[in-house]
């Protein structure tokens, strides 16, 4: 990852669900990533769309590494010509820093 990014041990750093407030300021941030699911299923999720096959099982394996070195793994869904990226975290039964983190840093991927 490059310096934008650093790694981060989330194992090492106490997590918990953010605010409903703080969701909403964040997701400002991160245009396209809106909320999905209540309670505990709670998550932020983006479907990305791209020209073919081959484009969505690329942009999937650098998010299986992004998820591999930040230690946090979202659901996807994979389609021919997109995927869903959907994040959140089960041991705070919610959204956390971690999710956010995270979203940017796939958003990163297809940045211009």
């Amino acid at each position: 990852m490059n310096s934008m990014f650093p790694k981060k041990d989330w194992s090492k750093q106490a997590r918990r669900a953010l605010t409903a407030t703080e969701i909403v300021a964040k997701l400002v941030e991160l245009p396209g990533w809106q909320l999905s699911g209540d309670g505990s299923e709670v998550a932020i999720e983006k479907t990305y769309r791209f020209a073919n096959y081959h484009e969505t099982m690329a942009f999937v394996n650098a998010v299986a590494f992004i998820a591999h070195a930040q230690d946090h793994h979202p659901d996807l869904s994979v389609h021919y010509n997109r995927c869903t990226v959907r994040w959140n975290t089960h041991d705070v039964s919610g959204i956390s820093a971690t999710d956010i983190d995270c979203a940017a840093r796939v958003d990163a991927l297809l940045a211009p």
